[in-house]
């Protein structure tokens, strides 16, 4: 059974002050209690000044945290794939879709974890994502546009559910790996990128 976790870093906002890059991101597991592991284990070393928070966020964790986090979940077994959009290069005709261009390029994204191979046709797959957007009814588009996605690649048992992170500790875990590679372009700082580079299988630009 695949487990797949796929959140985003950066946004896609084209004005002053805006991200350069947006960037979805899967971690694919099998054994996914071992990922919940690796965020416990971390958020019970922290001081007592920032175990009250619920939960893990890279952004705002500090450096020895994100580096621990990071060495820790690229131990363990599981793919990374990308897929990293240069707003630059975006049509000017799609830049006022966001909806479309955020449920395209995350589909783009779950094409490529098929193509490679990586899960079965028969496998049976628990999809997670990230609840960022607090609006209803642009959840449930997203969830429906998926699930029409996997069945035009001819799959069933697909479960996808769309959960706040503070509830999903492997959601908490691929936040962290998004903004590792999210720094790497954005800040073209590759500090963090190279911690957890090995598990990751595919890193692809749309509109290079």
């Amino acid at each position: 059974m695949a487990h797949i976790f796929l959140d985003e870093s950066g946004d896609l906002g084209f004005k002053k002050g805006s991200s350069k890059w947006f960037i979805f991101t899967i971690v694919l597991t099998e054994d996914h209690r071992r990922i919940e592991k690796v965020i416990k284990k971390v958020h019970r070393g922290l001081s007592k000044k920032y175990k009250r928070v619920s939960e893990l966020h890279a952004y705002h964790a500090d450096e020895a945290t994100r580096k621990k986090v990071l060495k820790l979940l690229a131990k363990e077994d599981l793919k990374v794939l990308c897929i990293v959009l240069n707003k630059d290069k975006v049509y000017v005709d799609l830049r006022g879709q966001k909806n479309y261009l955020y449920n395209y390029t995350a589909n783009i994204l779950l094409d490529r974890l098929h193509n490679n191979g990586l899960i079965g046709i028969t496998e049976p797959i628990h999809l997670y994502i990230d609840q960022k957007d607090t609006k209803r009814a642009l959840r449930d588009n997203f969830e429906k546009y998926l699930q029409e996605s996997f069945i035009k690649r001819r799959r069933d048992g697909v479960n996808i559910q769309i959960k706040p992170s503070h509830t999903e500790k492997c959601l908490q875990a691929v936040d962290f790996v998004s903004w590792a590679i999210f720094r790497k372009y954005e800040q073209e700082d590759r500090g963090y990128y190279e911690l957890i580079k090995d598990v990751i299988v595919e890193e692809n630009q749309l509109f290079p």
